[in-house]
């Protein structure tokens, strides 16, 4: 399988890759340079909290989010 460098410097993952490996726009990516003619590219890990707002807004039972307490403090001089 192939793909082509366009004149953005942009590379399309074809389908079947994306599909395979499970990626959605917005996956972030390492790039190494491993020789001249070697290029690797690796998926980086989700966050672990990826999906939890879609996750929480799913749960069937009625919930709300409680208000945080208001600090008046000032803040700390570094």
């Amino acid at each position: 399988m192939t793909t082509v460098l366009s004149q953005k410097g942009q590379i399309v993952l074809p389908l079947p890759v994306r599909e395979q490996m499970v990626l959605s726009p917005g996956d972030d990516f390492e790039i190494a340079i491993e020789d001249e003619d070697t290029i690797t590219l690796r998926r980086v890990s989700n966050p672990a909290n990826r999906g939890l707002v879609d996750l929480l807004l799913a749960c069937p039972a009625p919930f709300e989010v409680p208000a945080r307490e208001k600090d008046d403090s000032a803040p700390l001089n570094l």
